[in-house]
């Protein structure tokens, strides 16, 4: 006897296993980015390095510069190796690598951040003005980044930063050439291309579809346009972007830093400037001045990676079927 006519709809539905209850796109998005095990490990083991960086006044042993002890004849405190004082050794002047390597994250990561936000903003502006205007504006501007993105990185960076440390008239605004705020507005101008193509090509494949159509008929403004429908579209791709793009700020310092270009702090490092100090610790065995640095700038560059590739499965599920 067939009973599921006496059900409501929704019941019958549930007894035969199909579900009609509606999902929305953002709550989607997340399920998809739960299945990515390594993305979801990855955002644990960043939200344990944010969270040693937030309370590094206790999470750090030592201050940056502190030595571990008072160094005496008898009891030297340099390139210690790890042990209960130091977890992670010592360094020439034997202060602990530990404390050194929070702190040296921390300003890695804010660069790294800061510097792919502003690419980013500088991104979303070229792309959207490029594909809402364009004809002649549309190719100048993607010429332009055509120029950008045709030279080798590194190249570009170590030119322009001695090109750009040269303009004397530059330096109340992008500091001196060996600071942080220097290699901010550096990587920033170099990290804004590859945003660019991608807005812009979001907003030619929106921008014929039927509710721009609709705004545009009741009078909506370019900036309307851009803020309320071509941006919350983009979201997605451009938290894609924002990822990979402080990946590539990280590991960027971190090869400047090795070729003896990274920022001079007096009261502080960053772990480009501990990866890069490493290089002078491998003929001398010292393993732990080496060991901890690159493992640290692995791990975020890989979580952080990872995270991106998680973001980019859950905005767009077409490219991860066919990877799968």
């Amino acid at each position: 006897m067939d009973t599921s006519t006496d059900l409501p709809a929704d019941a019958a539905d549930a007894a035969v296993g199909i579900t009609t209850a509606s999902v929305s796109p953002t709550r989607q998005a997340y399920l998809r980015f739960k299945q990515h095990r390594a993305a979801v490990v990855s955002v644990f083991v960043m939200a344990v390095f944010i969270l040693f960086i937030l309370l590094s006044p206790v999470t750090a042993r030592y201050g940056v510069n502190q030595p571990i002890f008072q160094a005496t004849p008898e009891r030297p405190n340099t390139f210690l190796t790890p042990h209960g004082a130091a977890w992670f050794g010592t360094d020439d002047i034997g202060r602990d690598m530990f404390s050194r390597l929070i702190y040296g994250a921390r300003v890695s990561l804010l660069l790294a951040t800061f510097a792919s936000l502003i690419g980013i903003a500088i991104g979303i502006i070229v792309g959207a003005l490029a594909g809402l205007v364009g004809g002649w504006l549309d190719d100048i501007m993607m010429r332009i980044t055509d120029i950008f993105l045709s030279f080798p990185f590194l190249v570009s960076l170590v030119v322009t930063r001695a090109f750009m440390g040269e303009l004397t008239w530059l330096r109340p605004v992008v500091g001196k050439i060996s600071s942080v705020r220097f290699l901010v507005f550096l990587f920033a101008f170099f990290g804004w291309q590859v945003t660019a193509r991608l807005v812009r090509s979001q907003v030619v494949s929106l921008k014929e579809r039927e509710f721009v159509e609709a705004a545009r008929a009741v009078g909506a403004s370019r900036r309307h346009l851009i803020v309320r429908h071509f941006l919350p579209n983009s979201v997605g791709p451009l938290l894609v972007s924002l990822s990979f793009s402080i990946v590539g700020v990280i590991s960027g310092e971190a090869t400047l830093a090795l070729f003896g270009f990274g920022p001079e702090l007096s009261d502080g490092t960053s772990l480009g400037l501990l990866v890069g100090d490493a290089r002078q610790h491998v003929i001398g065995g010292r393993w732990w001045l080496v060991l901890f640095p690159c493992a640290v700038l692995l791990v975020i560059t890989l979580a952080v990676s990872f995270i991106g590739d998680g973001l980019r499965d859950a905005t767009d599920p077409k490219a991860s079927q066919g990877r799968a």
